[in-house]
């Protein structure tokens, strides 16, 4: 599908409307920015002596020790999230009822649950139930029950995605209904979706962050114990830190899935507007 069948696009003078109103809102940023630096350097922000802390060897082995923590977090939830949300998917296409409609109810549930209100429930409600629960082990369970849901979406939106005639052609050559699925559909979906998935996958590595709030010692948790024992004065340099960080760590993520990406497209000649987008999740829900 070609952008021009989704929006008219811009003459002459939308386009230099366009333009300009990205010019005044950099502008607008710019000068923003100029004044909390403005007042940051007036308060003495920054000075030399501050930012030096960022290269104390204890501070960097705590900040080391957070992103190791947050990396294994990530990672285990990752997994989990993805592997129980192609499940959700195909639960949810299935033509049985007794298997689509508790599925979809599941993905509605936890989908449309805060991830903080499911971390704080397993943390504090399983051991009601006689069940303790480390706080790794409650962060994880929190983040797969919600990002599966949502990534359940993500692979339907990317099968649904697919013109029907792949699915009549692998009918015709004889394959089963779960063949189909597994040998062509989901390979393709894979493919279109990655843009999405990826996304997903870096909104997960930062909500493991909430697991401050029941005591997980990750990066931004190790942050706050560092600014406390430190003083306050401290915070910024420190936080700082932490927020370069995030985005080299995301950052990396998403040049690695454009490198897949375009590693790809070039071996199956795909065009670059195959993608499915953010927004197709909801309208295939």
């Amino acid at each position: 599908m070609s952008e021009s069948t989704l929006f008219d696009v811009a003459g002459p003078r939308g386009r230099r409307r366009i333009a300009v109103g990205g010019a005044l809102g950099l502008l607008a940023i710019a000068a923003l920015l100029g004044l909390a630096a403005a007042r940051l350097a007036g308060k003495g922000g920054f000075d030399p002596d501050l930012w030096r802390v960022l290269t104390r060897g204890d501070v960097q082995r705590l900040l080391g020790r957070g992103l190791v923590a947050t990396l294994q977090a990530a990672g285990v939830a990752m997994a989990l999230s993805i592997g129980l949300g192609a499940l959700l998917a195909v639960g949810r296409l299935s033509r049985r009822p007794w298997v689509a409609r508790p599925v979809g109810a599941w993905v509605e549930l936890f989908r449309g649950l805060p991830l903080l209100l499911m971390i704080l429930f397993v943390f504090l409600g399983f051991p009601q139930l006689g069940i303790d629960v480390p706080t790794r082990v409650a962060l994880i369970i929190g983040l797969t029950l919600y990002n599966s849901a949502v990534i359940g979406e993500i692979f339907r939106a990317g099968i649904l995605s697919l013109p029907r005639g792949q699915t009549e052609a692998a009918y015709a050559i004889g394959l089963g209904r779960a063949q189909t699925l597994r040998m062509v559909l989901v390979p393709q979906a894979v493919r279109r979706m990655l843009p999405a998935l990826v996304s997903q996958i870096v909104t997960l590595l930062k909500d493991t962050s909430l697991g401050f709030v029941i005591g997980y010692a990750e990066l931004l948790r190790n942050g706050r114990t560092g600014v406390e024992f430190l003083g306050g004065k401290y915070s910024i340099p420190i936080y700082t830190g932490i927020a370069v960080v995030y985005i080299a760590v995301n950052a990396s993520l998403s040049y690695a899935a454009r490198l897949l990406d375009r590693s790809t497209r070039r071996r199956y000649g795909l065009t670059p507007g195959a993608t499915v987008q953010l927004s197709a999740v909801d309208e295939a829900a």
